[in-house]
C-alpha cells in the first residue's frame, strides 16, 4: 500500500452506482469507510458486499458511511446492486485514479498468468480525511464486522 495510516486520503471525486459523485469534499467532517475490490460479481467481492451491507444500519447509527470502490463502469455496478440487493453505495474509479493513489493496482498471478488488479483493502478515514486505521490484503469473512468495530471506536473518541 502507498499510503500509512496518519496520512491524508487522497482527494477523489467518482461516480456511484446511480451515478451520483461522491467527493472528499463532501465528505468533510464526516468519518466514512473505503473498500476496495477487484470486480463486481465475483465470489469474494459479492460475499464482502453483502456483509458490509448486512451491517449498514450499525455504520448508519454512528454516521460512518460505506463505499465500495472498483474500476468497473457505474452500469456495472448498477446490476451488481440490482442483482445482489446491495445495500452500500459502489463507486467506478474506471480510471484508478482512488486505486493507484492507495497503491492498490497491482501486478497479480492467477495459474501462472500476470495481470493488472485490485488489491483487495480497506481504508477507515476520520472527520478530518486522515486514514486511521488500514487493512492490507483483505480476508473477506467477517472482515465488515471488524471495520464496524473500528469504526465505532472512532466515532467514540471522536
Amino acid at each position: 500500500m502507498a499510503l500509512s495510516v496518519g496520512d491524508p486520503c487522497p482527494d477523489f471525486s467518482l461516480p456511484d452506482d446511480r451515478g451520483e459523485i461522491v467527493s472528499l469534499e463532501q465528505m468533510k467532517g464526516k468519518g466514512f469507510v473505503l473498500y476496495f475490490y477487484p470486480k463486481d460479481d465475483t465470489s469474494g467481492c459479492t460475499l464482502e458486499a453483502v456483509e458490509f451491507g448486512a451491517l449498514k444500519p450499525e455504520f448508519d447509527a454512528i454516521g460512518v458511511p460505506v463505499f465500495g470502490v472498483s474500476p468497473d463502469p457505474v452500469k456495472k455496478h448498477g446490476k451488481f446492486r440490482d442483482k445482489h440487493d446491495l445495500q452500500v453505495r459502489l463507486l467506478s474509479d474506471e480510471e484508478k485514479s482512488l486505486i493507484g493513489a492507495f497503491g492498490l493496482w497491482v501486478e497479480k498471478s492467477m495459474y501462472g498468468r500476470k495481470y493488472m488488479g485490485v488489491d483487495r483493502a480497506t481504508a477507515l478515514v476520520d472527520k478530518a480525511g486522515t486514514i486511521v486505521r488500514l487493512w492490507p490484503k483483505v480476508k473477506v469473512p467477517g472482515h465488515a464486522e471488524e471495520v464496524l468495530e473500528a469504526a465505532r471506536q472512532m466515532a467514540a473518541d471522536a
